[in-house]
């Protein structure tokens, strides 16, 4: 049995709809997705942690839940709004159903509300602080909207910390000269490890805090910065680390927040944009080729373009079709580079994994190091 829920912004305004997953509420920062699949990628996905994440696709659910489809070991959104919910997925793989999963975690779920008009709320207005209640939608709107006021942004939150160490771990595959990559671990999926792993490569992780010297004490052939929830200015220690490692010359390979964390290493700015981008369908341009690619994107800053030290070698190598903003970064001599969009795909197109081949082909190879 369901029972009535309500979420209230921080602006007043108010959807009415039907709870599914854990009660009671859950607050944060409300933003959507455009993606049509994977919504237990994107529950599970440590980037959504301190959000309410609406989805625009209308039925959410249909094909239930599993295990592999996880991309850390909970899901981090404070709770998931859908148009309509299937409470009886039909899928060969299905292990449960959504509702339930969400229950076993404690996620807050939303149904049956207008999700459009949600959306273009978000668009028009930004990205807005928000409350899901359960049950409780005779108490007046207004005390609710106070309360919506005082949730917490993933700006506001320890987001680091918490989700620092959430990921799992894979095999690595086999090969006679396997290159060491350190993943500084700011909220890492599964799959980045996958593809890693899957070229030839053995991906040791390591958590945000990790300085410099903890990071070529592994004597790594190259490092990756992995995405994260938050505001990339937080992310102190990481910036140091990457910028003491550019100045090493270690091959460098930044992903969404280690984009960011790799913009603001080399002396450039962030800032926060209106409603972000999330979903698997951004085009993306190669400045140097003209190619436009698809990809999945899931960050609400951005690096900004003005900033970037062009003096220094570093250059713009990718920006977004759609509102121009810098979705890549490459320099000129150094090995390193990043992306602000998500190549490991999951959810969303996987026409972008050659970024992981680009990067263990930047790396010298090594012998004599035991596999």
């Amino acid at each position: 049995m369901t029972e009535p829920a309500i979420l209230v912004l921080e602006d007043g305004r108010a959807f009415y709809g039907d709870s599914f997953g854990a009660p009671p509420e859950a607050e944060g920062e409300v933003v959507f997705s455009t993606s049509m699949t994977g919504y237990q990628e994107m529950c599970t996905d440590p980037s959504y942690h301190g959000q309410i994440l609406c989805l625009t696709y209308p039925m959410i659910g249909n094909y239930g839940v599993s295990p592999e489809h996880d991309q850390s070991v909970r899901p981090w959104v404070s709770g998931l709004i859908v148009r309509q919910h299937s409470s009886a997925p039909s899928h060969w793989g299905s292990m449960g159903t959504l509702d339930a999963y969400l229950r076993r975690h404690g996620v807050a779920g939303l149904s049956g509300i207008d999700t459009r008009a949600l959306t273009r709320h978000i668009r028009a207005h930004g990205s807005r602080r928000g409350i899901i209640v359960f049950g409780d939608i005779d108490t007046k709107v207004e005390e609710l909207v106070l309360r919506a006021r005082s949730a917490k942004l993933p700006s506001e939150r320890a987001g680091l910390s918490e989700v620092s160490g959430g990921s799992g771990t894979v095999e690595a595959a086999e090969s006679e000269h396997r290159k060491r990559i350190v993943v500084i671990d700011c909220g890492l999926k599964t799959n980045i490890l996958r593809a890693l792993a899957t070229r030839g490569t053995e991906p040791i992780v390591v958590p945000y805090s990790a300085t410099a010297e903890d990071v070529l004490a592994l004597d790594p052939d190259g490092v990756v910065t992995s995405p994260g929830p938050g505001d990339p200015e937080n992310a102190q220690t990481p910036i140091r680390t990457v910028s003491a490692l550019l100045e090493r010359n270690v091959p460098f390979f930044g992903i969404c927040l280690g984009h960011q964390i790799l913009g603001l290493a080399i002396g450039g700015t962030t800032s926060k944009l209106k409603y972000g981008h999330r979903g698997g369908n951004h085009p993306v341009q190669d400045v140097a080729t003209g190619r436009v690619y698809i990809t999945s994107q899931n960050h609400g800053y951005q690096v900004d373009a003005e900033s970037v030290p062009l003096s220094l070698g570093w250059r713009i190598s990718h920006h977004n079709v759609s509102d121009g903003s810098v979705e890549g970064l490459v320099h000129t001599e150094k090995p390193a580079f990043s992306v602000q969009y998500h190549p490991e795909g999951s959810p969303g197109p996987d026409e972008n994994a050659y970024l992981f081949e680009k990067f263990v082909g930047s790396m010298q190879h090594r012998t004599g190091r035991e596999a």
